[in-house]
């Protein structure tokens, strides 16, 4: 049985993004180096409360994305304004972790970000104060895996980085050595 072959990613933050963090943070202990944890995609598709299958696209669609089978997420609450019961399924999330963790964040950010209409980096400020990241797509035909003819009507979906950091500027630091293309910071200038 041939061993699985390690992901160009995971041999980057390997060999170039933890002992850059060591370097700059001064850790003691190896498993203090903040490290990506996992990757959540979810899509929430309102519609479903109408028509089920718009629910089945998007699932495939998630699953065409990932490799990997979506789970259902349901209503916690009814909203009759919504027409909306608890427990009927309005999305679906799949948690990705290790290899295809890293193969995703690699096509994401090498072939996806890139393809999105008028880009000009991700936001420096999604943070959600202990280091994880939250990024949302407007579209899910970015991504080469979809075929535009198969899905027509434009869904978003919100992709959220989970990491080990304790910080935002630590999580920041780890997304960005691992090649996430932020925003470049403007410097204000004097108009006096």
């Amino acid at each position: 049985m041939a061993l699985p072959e390690i992901p160009r990613l995971q041999t980057k933050y390997l060999e170039e993004v933890r002992p850059a963090l060591v370097e700059r943070y001064g850790y003691k202990n190896p498993h203090q180096v903040p490290r990506l944890q996992k990757i959540t995609l979810n899509m929430g598709v309102g519609e479903a409360v109408g028509d089920k299958k718009v629910l089945d696209t998007a699932a495939s669609a998630i699953a065409d994305i990932t490799g990997q089978r979506p789970v259902l997420t349901v209503a916690r609450k009814s909203i009759a304004g919504f027409r909306l019961r608890e427990g009927m399924p309005i999305g679906c999330m799949v948690t990705l972790r290790r290899q295809r963790m890293y193969e995703f964040m690699d096509r994401l950010i090498s072939i996806v970000l890139p393809r999105v209409r008028d880009f000009r980096g991700i936001s420096r400020k999604a943070f959600d104060g202990r280091g994880n990241y939250s990024l949302g797509l407007a579209e899910q035909l970015v991504f080469p895996e979809l075929n535009p003819d198969k899905y027509t009507k434009p869904q978003g979906m919100n992709i959220a980085f989970v990491t080990t950091a304790l910080t935002n500027d630590e999580g920041r630091d780890l997304l960005e050595l691992m090649g996430m293309p932020f925003r470049h910071v403007q410097k204000k200038t004097d108009a006096a």
